[in-house]
Parts: C-alpha cells; structure tokens; sequence
C-alpha cells in the first residue's frame, strides 16, 4: 500500500507557491517555440498557426487530467505513481505500466539535458566563437548541476527567473508586433501582411498543417513537470490547482500568438523562416535583433537544461522508491536534495557531449530519433489512468476531487483517440524524420519492456503478483 502521507519521503517542500506557474509556464516555452517553429511555417505555411493550436489544445487537456490527478492524488513521481494506480486491480499490468511510463519519462528528460547543453554551447558559440563548444556545454552542465545539487529551493528560484525572462520576452514581442501589424509603429502601415499572400494562408492543404501538429507536440512537452514538483511544496493540491490553470491560458496564448505575429511578418516561403523570431525582429527594425534573440534563446535552453535535470532525478527517485531503479540512488542530502539521482541523470549527458563530437554519426542520431515520442506515449498512459482514476475516486472518495476534468469522460476519450492518430501519422509520415523518430521510438519502447523483464526475473518479483488493491482514500 502507497504510504499515508504523501510528503513521507524525505524531499523538503521549499517550493513556493509563486514558483509554481512559471515552472509550469516556463517548461513548456522552450528553444522549440523561438527556433523548431520556423521548420512548421516552412512547411505548412501560414497555417502553422492552426498546427500549434491544435497541438495545444491536446496539452490543455493533458494538463486538466494531471491537474484532477495531481491535486486529488498528490504523490511523489506524478503520473508514474498514476499509471500503477489506475491498473492496481491487475497487478502485472500495474507495475509493467508503472515501469513503462517512469523509465520512457526519463528517457525523454535525459536526452534533453544533453542536447541542451549542446545547443546551449552554439548559442555561446555565436559570442564566443573561438571557444571548444565541448568546453562550454560542459560548463553548463555542471553549472545546472551544482544548482540542483545545492536544494531545491535554489532549483526553483532560478527556474523563476529564467521562466519570467521568457515570458517577458514573449509577451514584448507580442505587443510590439502588435503595434506594427497595426500600423503603429515607424515606417509600418496596417496589413496583416504574409498571412494570405504567396500561396494563401494553406499554401499546401492540410497534410503540412497535420503533420505540423504532431511535429509540435514536443514543444509543448514540460507543463507536466509541474506535478513532480508540487510534492515539494507545503500545499501540493493548491500549487498544482493554480498552476495548472495558468497553464491552459498562457500557452495557447504564447505560441499560437507568437506564430501569428511571425507569419504575418515574415514570409513563409522564405529562407529567413528558419529564424522567425530574429527575423521578425529585423523587419520589425529592432536593433540588435539576433544578440537579443539568442540571449532569449539561451536563456530558454538554460531553463529547459535545469528544469530536465530536475525532472529526471525526481523520476528516478520516485523509480527507487518501487523498487523499480537501484536503490543506492534513493540517498538525500541534508537539503533533502537526491544527490545521487541528480548525477545519474547527467551521466547520460556527459556520454552524449562525448559521441557527438567524436562519433556523431554512430550512436547520436539513434538518441535523437528515439526519444520524442516516448513523450507521446506517457500522454497516453496519463489520459488512460485518468480515465480508470476518475471513476474510482467518484466511487472511493468523491470529495478529493478538487480540479475536474471538462466533459469526462467524453474529452478524454477524445484525447486518447487524437493521441493514437498522432502516433500512427508519425508511422506513415511523409516526412523521413517523423517516420524515423517513430519506429525509433517504438524499438526504444521495446528495449525498456526487454528490460522490465530482466528485472522482474533477476528480482524474482520479489513484492509478488498478489497486492492487495490500494484503497484511493489511503494514498
């Protein structure tokens, strides 16, 4: 049976309440948002806008089922615990879902943490170009690393700040592309510019624009590291409550906002598209344009690095905890930091930096196509165990429900239904790299399950098969 009390592992709870939101709201706004868009616009043109928005509202819905989760079931490891939970009548399939969604989830969040510290170092690079790019992803990755090492507390504050920085940043570029759409600015005349022109505003139909919705959803990954980071906090249930709504508003807002400012000042079929924001800024005459852009832009890819850092070694202390990763990483510091799961989840960086400037095209590009769509696929299991989850706290323990989800259960039959077509458009894209990153993904899918049952035979399933059933009223 889960413990009692959810705050009975040892992590201190020095989270705010005000850090909440932009941890939520910063982890989704990534380099994604202010670089990958521009590939999006490429292809389906002006009607980019519709493939983020279509994209975002499957992460709004996402978000509204771990928000009714997170609050109504607050445990440390978020939805890792949800998926065991939701099938804990059929226990094989409890802790091999369980297993799945802990390990693919931080998979996704390692990776992220090298290819930022990578990227990270070409932003760098554009100031310092005669510096070893290797020299400087390592000096940010050990800098995101002392600072998640330090406590909690520290993680959170600079996560603050980095977020405020990016949302600031959005929210100018917004106004001041505003203004010049508008004709208030200089030497800018009210016109709503590409948005129609050169070919329309769907230039190609609606291929470009779909396949553009499922390219999208791992740029809205990281909302969710909201519900990991609430179990730190003195009031997980009103932090993920609050947090959670902010989300759903803003982040339609910042992209599909942004998208629209972008393709109606840039054109699309142009090469400029493939920096939308530093090019905008140019028509816009803004002086400087590409150093504020990548100062933007790194800052952005710091915060991604430390809030990856954080989400992984809270997933593989939460992995621990079941019994399902080695238990030596379990230990805390006296800050109730995991030290040990913190330098785990960099030990994968650091063997990234390392391949991808000496054997870049061995083991790297398997790395990079493989490890998308696990992200996809822990969306599915969240939607899965909030559909079983909800009707057993209707009938266990109605009164915990605190944040329902809108039209259940009919909105996440929806969400489970657009997920699996995402996930067979990737499969017969058109598009060589979504195709790639599928059957990439999928075989990573399979190496995890191999995996599982290695473990399950060298552990003897030592916790055996016969559980009781966990009463909801006592997790």
């Amino acid at each position: 049976m889960i413990s009692d009390n959810h705050n009975n592992t040892g992590l201190q709870h020095s989270l705010k309440q005000r850090h909440m939101s932009m941890i939520a709201i910063g982890g989704v706004i990534g380099a994604g948002l202010f670089v990958g868009s521009g590939v999006i616009a490429k292809a389906a043109g002006p009607a980019a806008i519709l493939s983020f928005l279509l994209t975002g509202g499957l992460v709004v819905l996402i978000m509204r089922m771990l928000g009714e989760l997170a609050s109504s079931l607050p445990v440390v490891g978020s939805f890792y615990e949800y998926a065991r939970l939701a099938f804990d009548d059929k226990p094989k399939v409890s802790k091999f879902l369980g297993f799945m969604s802990g390990w693919m989830y931080w998979y996704f969040w390692v990776v992220v943490v090298a290819l930022e510290a990578i990227a990270g170092a070409k932003l760098v690079n554009f100031w310092l170009p005669d510096v070893p790019s290797w020299s400087i992803s390592l000096v940010l990755l050990v800098s995101m690393t002392i600072l998640n090492l330090f406590s909690v507390k520290a993680f959170g504050e600079f996560e603050f700040w980095f977020a405020s920085i990016k949302v600031v940043a959005i929210i100018v570029f917004l106004f001041v592309g505003a203004l010049f759409i508008t004709g208030s600015l200089p030497n800018s005349i009210p016109t709503l510019g590409f948005l129609t022109s050169n070919g329309g505003f769907m230039p190609h139909g609606w291929g470009p624009v779909l396949s553009g919705a499922v390219a999208a959803t791992a740029f809205y990954s990281g909302a969710e590291i909201v519900t990991i980071a609430a179990a730190e906090t003195s009031d997980p249930a009103k932090a993920i409550a609050r947090a959670t709504n902010s989300v759903i508003t803003r982040v339609l807002m910042f992209y599909v906002g942004s998208m629209f400012v972008v393709v109606c000042i840039v054109p699309w079929d142009s090469p400029a598209i493939a920096t939308p924001f530093v090019s905008a800024l140019t028509v816009m005459n803004i002086p400087y344009a590409a150093h504020i852009m990548n100062a933007i832009i790194l800052t952005a890819v710091l915060s991604a690095l430390n809030s990856s850092l954080y989400a992984s070694s809270r997933m593989i202390f939460a992995l621990t905890r079941r019994g399902d990763a080695p238990t030596g990483l379990v230990k805390l510091s006296k800050n109730g930091v995991p030290i040990r799961a913190i330098l785990f989840s960099t030990l994968f960086a650091y063997f990234a930096i390392a391949v991808s400037y000496v054997s870049a095209d061995l083991v790297f590009p398997f790395i990079v196509n493989s490890y998308g769509i696990l992200i996809l696929f822990v969306y599915l299991l969240i939607a899965i165990s909030q559909l079983r989850l909800r009707r057993r706290l209707e009938r266990e323990c109605p009164e915990r429900i605190k944040v329902r989800m809108w039209l259940f259960p009919y909105l996440t039959y929806f969400t489970i239904f657009a997920m699996l077509v995402i996930l067979g458009a990737m499969s017969v894209s058109s598009d060589t790299e979504q195709r790639v990153s599928f059957w990439f993904g999928l075989l990573s899918v399979v190496i995890m399950s191999v995996m599982y049952y290695i473990k399950k035979l060298v552990n003897d399933d030592r916790n055996g098969d016969n559980e009781a059933k966990v009463e909801l009223k006592h997790v």
